[in-house]
């Protein structure tokens, strides 16, 4: 933030555009432990229950082909693949704080860590937009691609600084 000081007492400028994705990484995260604490929640409870609960609270009619398909494929969840599935989603959770902490703090291990993540998920988001497009898997591979070439070439400028420097 522009409010900030640093030791010598003049004012430090973060990179806006690491402050965004720092921004992206910890909305992310919030998401992912909402998710993971959900799922937590419904461990021990029947699942199918539940869903038909939620679509008598959202006033949805329960006898739709989507909402057969939600509590078909709710009937082959147990505990087991709940617990299994939160445990998954929370430590992406921390995945996503991790970076997004480390992006705002413009460090450089937070710089190549979100590369790595970013790319290695890369494939699996085409083959999911190949798959079925929708604007939304569209959207996520677009906002990925540029988090990866923004990156990049930060990366890769400061290396050549480096370089010319020694």
């Amino acid at each position: 933030m522009s409010g900030l000081k640093s030791r010598q007492g003049t004012k430090r400028h973060h990179n806006k555009g690491l402050v965004l994705i720092a921004s992206y990484s910890l909305l992310k995260a919030t998401l992912f432990l909402i998710v993971g604490i959900g799922a937590i929640r419904l461990l021990h409870k029947d699942l199918a229950d539940e869903i038909l609960n939620w679509v008598h609270e959202l006033r949805v009619d329960p006898t739709t082909h989507l909402i057969n398909s939600i509590l078909e494929q709710a009937s082959i969840v147990d505990d087991n693949k709940l617990r299994d599935f939160s445990i998954l989603v929370l430590g992406y959770a921390g995945l996503n704080l991790l970076e997004g902490i480390g992006l705002y703090l413009e460090k450089v291990w937070a710089e190549y860590l979100t590369l790595i993540i970013t790319g290695s998920f890369l494939p699996l988001e085409l083959y999911e937009l190949i798959r079925k497009q929708t604007y939304f898997r569209a959207g996520l591979l677009v906002v990925n691609l540029l988090v990866l070439i923004y990156l990049s070439i930060i990366v890769f400028t400061r290396r050549k600084k480096m370089d010319a420097e020694l």
